[in-house]
């Protein structure tokens, strides 16, 4: 979606609020006051992945007039990543868009931040027991039946097959959970080999896949639930001289030269521009909820009225034949990056 549009949509909004009784300055009141801010905070921030979702953050923002951070840790570590969230909460943003690297760590600093005027929305993985107002994902369920699906359509119903994975993240977790449930219940004849951790490790996932081919020299198929694994699980591949079909999420300008060359079959990339817009509408939504009277009991049980328990961004499927629509150096052409 485009500003202007968003622009149109709002001045429409304020026009219909009116119309309906409401005052314009009580409509008006979406737009942002000069300085209010909105923080994306991640872990491994400088992973590729993260673009595309701030570029929609910041699109969203631009048309209320507001300010944004890219915020978080350059490590894997979610100690770290708390540390940096604990950094954001200082200088007392708006609200925070947020990747929680694990769930549970980071239930006690974004209930805190929500109780100290902070609104928190996740993104891509979750916090589901915390207090957050809202999670904008892909259907992580949806994801690994498709791959399942496509796996099988491409190696048939009688194989072997492997997945790499890293445990403790919801979204990751949930894409290689999903796909092993579904082919036990649909494709009983697919046997699964090797299931290793590599963590979004590139190096490991290059030794996890060399160890699994050579183990299992007819294994046919492999899925992993990230784009950082994928990298080095095609260059085991390449190494071997092995036909194994590669299928994963995300993608980066590394898999996507592979599925170019043929290397790697598809990946299934959640939508990320629509995942950062949508992020930032519903956490800024969460920040004006006085706008907005729900027919529900909010007013007596005392939660935010801008609730989203679950919002799909949807997912993309990359192949040789539309990889150029996901090339990110022409995407971030005449873009600013900061």
């Amino acid at each position: 979606m485009k500003i202007t549009t968003l622009k149109g949509f709002i001045a429409s909004t304020v026009m219909a609020a009116s119309l309906a009784g409401a005052t314009t300055a009580t409509a008006e009141g979406i737009m942002c006051e000069p300085g209010e801010t909105y923080i994306m905070n991640v872990m491994v921030s400088g992973h590729p992945y993260w673009v595309p979702v701030y570029q929609g953050f910041k699109q969203a923002a631009a048309a209320f007039g507001c300010d944004t951070v890219f915020s978080g840790t350059p490590d894997y570590d979610i100690t770290k990543q708390i540390a940096s969230f604990e950094q954001d909460l200082i200088k007392s943003p708006a609200g925070i868009l947020l990747h929680p690297m694990q769930s549970d760590p980071f239930i006690e600093p974004i209930n805190r931040a929500i109780s100290s005027g902070t609104e928190i929305v996740t993104f891509a993985a979750d916090s589901p027991n915390s207090e957050r107002t809202a999670y904008i994902t892909s259907d992580n369920l949806a994801e690994a039946k498709f791959a399942a699906d496509e796996i099988v359509a491409q190696v048939g119903d009688i194989a072997e097959y492997a997945v790499l994975e890293n445990p403790g993240q919801s979204n990751h977790d949930l894409r290689v959970t999903a796909l092993i449930d579904y082919m036990e219940a649909n494709y009983p004849d697919m046997k699964l080999v090797g299931r290793q951790a590599t963590n979004q490790d590139s190096n490991a996932a290059y030794r996890a896949t060399a160890s699994i081919i050579q183990a299992n020299p007819n294994i046919a198929a492999i899925w992993i639930p990230e784009a950082g694994s994928a990298e080095g699980a095609v260059a085991a591949k390449l190494e071997a001289e092995s036909d194994i079909l590669i299928m994963h999420a995300d993608v980066t300008p590394t898999t996507l030269e592979h599925i170019r060359a043929g290397n790697i079959h598809m990946a299934l990339n959640p939508n990320q521009g629509v995942q950062g817009f949508m992020g930032f509408m519903a956490v800024h939504l969460a920040n004006r909820s006085e706008i907005f009277d729900p027919f529900n009991d909010w007013k007596t049980s005392g939660f935010n009225p801008v609730q989203i328990p679950f919002m799909d961004n949807g997912f993309a499927v990359i192949t040789q034949e539309n990889a150029d629509s996901f090339d990110l150096n022409v995407y971030m052409e005449g873009r600013d990056p900061s």
